[in-house]
């Protein structure tokens, strides 16, 4: 226990409601920026986006993981972060995290990745664990609860010095709405395939069957973050000439057309496969960064163990889309007594390989590249 007259390492905290898609990420590399350069100690920021805004990671390609036509139609902005990671829907209901530190010159590999993921996401994992949530970080980026996303990770490392770790934490959140902005696998969007995606993710006030304001979560990360890190958190909005700063990158960069509409130069690509099995129909939709599985759903009219539906998928996430690998998984999750009732491992596999099959381009597979964490 930390003696009450040793003085602990001061952090500025930063709070803020209903920005904009392009402020809210231009204040979070400017942040970054002045950490980094020493100017400023560490920081971290708590705060929710105007309305609703889809953003995507800085490696997607705009076009595949949002309907910006559906965007447009009804004002939902759109943006792309400096981090890494999924696109997302962010407005009142998710509490963005940013947490800028003087960390990111030396190496910058998937394994320091995973440990950054792991401490810096700590402050939420203790919020959350405070409510009685018990989430733990899963997966290639992600914190879960019992197998469902709570919340997703990415991280970028700023060229001239700095570290920015960036969280969004579903307290709420409009599925059927996050379907129709988001790009999924699926063909269309029924109440099936928002029953599935339900199922794979939560959120706060889901976990705690009732409601929860957003003015609490953000008090309550705040002091898991402080306690956690053994930091004091010092309030402080951001003033006349810091907002003019911002205002400059958020011109110069992130309200561009040219930043946001960035190709990737491996975009991702999405496949699906149908099969009629013994048990029910079986529906597969994956969506591919180069010869990774990124994501895939499973659904049917078959009956399956939920628990057991929700490990396969996991497993099978950031991995290799190979068939011999997707079958060498799934033998091992049946020794290991995970399967799916009635849906042999080999059905499953051809199901999968079918279905990352319509996802390759016509050309042929792409070579396997892709990162989840900034250059």
């Amino acid at each position: 226990m930390r003696s009450p007259n040793v003085s602990r390492p001061v952090w500025r905290f930063v709070a803020d409601d209903g920005v904009t898609a392009s402020f809210g990420l231009a204040a979070d590399e400017w942040l970054t920026e002045r950490v980094g350069q020493g100017a400023s100690p560490p920081v971290l920021r708590l705060y929710t986006y105007r309305s609703h805004c889809a953003l995507v990671g800085r490696f997607q390609s705009l076009e595949a993981e949002v309907d910006r036509a559906y965007c447009e139609a009804h004002g939902i902005a759109v943006g792309r972060r400096p981090t890494g990671g999924g696109a997302i829907l962010m407005g009142a209901d998710q509490l963005g995290l940013a947490i800028a530190l003087p960390e990111g010159r030396g190496e910058q590999g998937y394994d320091r990745a995973r440990d950054l993921f792991a401490r810096l996401s700590v402050g939420v994992v203790r919020a959350l664990a405070g409510l009685g949530v018990d989430a733990s970080f899963r997966r290639k980026n992600d914190l879960e609860v019992e197998g469902r996303k709570i919340a997703g990770l990415g991280i970028y490392f700023h060229p001239p010095g700095g570290l920015l770790f960036h969280t969004s934490l579903l307290v709420g959140l409009d599925i059927p709405l996050m379907l129709r902005v988001l790009r999924t696998p699926f063909e269309k969007v029924s109440d099936k395939e928002i029953a599935a995606v339900a199922g794979r993710v939560t959120t706060v006030r889901r976990e705690l069957g009732r409601e929860i304001g957003l003015p609490e979560m953000r008090q309550r990360v705040r002091d898991a973050y402080g306690e956690a890190l053994g930091v004091e958190l010092r309030e402080e909005a951001f003033g006349a000439e810091e907002c003019q700063a911002i205002g400059r990158l958020e011109r110069d960069k992130y309200a561009s057309p040219s930043w946001i509409s960035l190709r990737p130069l491996l975009p991702d690509t999405a496949g699906t496969s149908q099969t009629k099995t013994p048990g029910g129909l079986l529906n597969v939709g994956v969506t591919l960064a180069g010869e990774t599985i990124k994501a895939i759903y499973i659904t049917g009219d078959f009956f399956w163990d939920e628990e057991a539906l929700a490990t396969v998928e996991r497993c099978l996430r950031w991995h290799p889309a190979l068939p011999e690998a997707v079958a060498a998984t799934l033998k091992r999750l049946d020794a290991e007594g995970v399967r799916l009732a009635a849906l042999p491992a080999e059905t499953l596999t051809e199901a999968i390989t079918a279905a990352c099959e319509s996802a390759r381009p016509a050309t042929g597979p792409a070579p396997p590249r892709g990162c989840f964490v900034g250059p």
